[in-house]
């Protein structure tokens, strides 16, 4: 018995005065319950500090089931209150052993109230945030989403997640052995911390203003999905995003997909600047450089030929742009050679990442190996594939004097103290001299002025862009019968750009560009010059001089 009691009071000894504190902890620990305090989602605000997405506070519907004494009856009083099958709720709160099931997530206080009203044993309510867009859909694809646990699944949503998800707290509850919590015990509270706010680029009124124009062109045009991008070319900021298609009772709606960088098409004459300024850069040809220019042009087994017939042509490279001619621009290709034409279609951004890191965005399709036709087909925009986003930075480029800018959709990071980070600004590249991006910006007026695009003139001032309308790829090496993408592009005022935009057409009927996308251009450029308060320029400005189109006014056909 001595050595027993010995025995005892050595563990004692041990246990109570050389190692107390981890058992105590342990003891404790078993004794307390830990709530996570879920964290608000940060808010996304237009650059006017607009709110397009927040995080309000919701009710869940939640059970213990084993507090639950009947549970076919409370199915049968909650299935018509929450809309759920009573065989649905009846499963979830017959779980074996469970203490916790989810039975509606993130109701509204009407319905919060009838639950709470039906007075059930363990039936309860929590809060909960639900995210939602204030401005019922507007630039969704650009925002994106988030699931029902409030993590970004999409957009701007996802690519920022870290940023607007936050951190959540904790309480730390002393519960006695039967599992009630002791009123005077140990707590211990961690609060969450909110999560940062985005001020985008994007204004909310010039958003809503392209999205209507877009939507009333697709009904008008019969388009299967639309998309423009309106930026500042300077600061390389993005003014509106938007991308529709149709709902499945055929109406224009937007959509979840951001069109403007996942999606590809062939560019069609739109790309043609790339040529244009190629060839005036390495000095081979200047606005006034006359060429003779026929409707149809052999090379290897293919033959191009122009959107019309015509005799041989004695046409300026200014002529050729105006009028947009296929031949034309191909000849001026083989004179800049495949090496140099593939080396700035690169310097212009094709077949690269813009650096908006957008979720899921493509980097658009270029040839690896060029066979003996691309040098007639990639001039006039066959035979690759671009983004909206990608093709504006073209435009972009030579509205800023040649300099390449990285786009943006995010101003500023702001913490839940108010600080704001303004979020850097993006790179930057030279890809043509200032030089030539004058006559590059000149004989583009003369587009507008005299050719192709004057459906996209603006009243006042000065518009410089390019139509293009190419064919549809089947995905089998061929192309859609009769279907087309008509897009413009281009800028304003042109003598100091303010402003820039793309508008596109996905299989618009009648499907010409002139037709479709640059009425559109017109429409939002002369909203947003408004809208910004952008005045014409000086006439003093001025642009190069380029000769007018020789051959009267270029046919829509294109």
């Amino acid at each position: 018995m001595i050595l027993a009691f010995g025995a005892v009071g050595a563990r004692l000894v041990q246990l109570q005065v050389l190692s107390p504190e981890g058992y105590a902890a342990r003891g404790a620990a078993q004794g307390l319950r830990k709530v996570v305090l879920p964290a608000e989602r940060g808010s996304i605000f237009d650059r006017n500090a607009i709110e397009l997405a927040m995080s309000v506070g919701q009710h869940t519907v939640w059970a213990d089931p084993r507090k639950v004494v009947d549970k076919g009856r409370a199915a049968a009083l909650l299935a018509p209150v929450l809309g759920v099958e009573p065989a649905t709720l009846q499963h979830a709160l017959g779980r074996p052993g469970a203490a916790f099931a989810y039975l509606a997530r993130q109701v509204d206080d009407a319905t919060a109230t009838a639950i709470d009203a039906l007075k059930l044993d363990g039936v309860y309510l929590m809060d909960e945030s639900k995210r939602f867009e204030p401005a019922n859909g507007l630039a969704t694809s650009v925002l994106g989403s988030t699931d029902v646990d409030n993590r970004g699944i999409s957009g701007l949503e996802l690519q920022y997640e870290k940023s607007l998800v936050g951190v959540p707290g904790t309480l730390e509850i002393e519960r006695g052995p039967d599992g009630r919590t002791i009123a005077g015990g140990e707590n211990h509270l961690t609060a969450s911390l909110r999560g940062k706010d985005l001020v985008l680029t994007l204004d909310r009124s010039l958003q809503f203003a392209v999205e209507q124009s877009l939507a009333e062109q697709m009904q008008k045009f019969r388009a299967k999905h639309a998309t423009a991008v309106v930026m500042d070319p300077t600061t390389g900021e993005i003014l509106a995003m938007a991308n529709l298609g149709r709902d499945d009772a055929g109406k224009p709606v937007t959509i979840s997909e951001n069109r403007a960088v996942t999606a590809t098409f062939e560019p069609g004459s739109v790309n043609k600047i790339v040529t244009m300024a190629g060839a005036l850069e390495e000095g081979l040809v200047n606005p006034n450089t006359v060429l003779t220019v026929p409707d149809k042009l052999r090379i290897y087994d293919h033959t191009f030929s122009d959107h019309e017939n015509h005799p041989p042509m004695r046409w300026s490279i200014t002529d050729i742009l105006t009028q947009s001619s296929n031949i034309g621009t191909i000849k001026v290709a083989q004179s800049l050679g495949v090496t140099r034409l593939a080396s700035y279609l690169h310097r212009f951004g094709l077949g690269e990442p813009t650096g908006l890191g957008f979720p899921n965005e493509t980097r658009g399709i270029m040839p690896n190996h060029w066979n003996g036709t691309d040098i007639g087909s990639v001039p006039i925009g066959s035979g690759l594939g671009v983004t909206a986003l990608q093709m504006l930075e073209m435009y972009n480029t030579l509205a800023n004097g040649g300099v390449w800018v990285a786009p943006r959709l995010v101003r500023s990071v702001v913490d839940a103290n108010g600080h704001e980070a303004t979020t850097p600004v993006g790179a930057q590249r030279r890809v043509v001299s200032e030089q030539t991006a004058r006559q590059m910006t000149a004989m583009l007026v003369n587009v507008v002025k005299a050719g192709t695009g004057m459906p996209a003139a603006i009243p006042g001032y000065t518009v410089a862009g390019k139509t293009g309308t190419a064919r549809k790829p089947d995905g089998h090496g061929g192309y859609e019968s009769g279907a087309y993408v008509a897009s413009f592009a281009g800028f304003v005022p042109a003598e100091s750009p303010r402003l820039s935009a793309i508008v596109s057409f996905d299989d618009p009927h009648p499907y010409y560009a002139a037709q479709s996308a640059a009425p559109v251009f017109a429409r939002i450029n002369q909203y947003a010059l408004r809208l910004f308060k952008i005045p014409p320029p000086s006439q003093a400005a001025g642009l190069a001089e380029v000769p007018a189109a020789q051959s009267g006014p270029a046919s829509m056909k294109d």
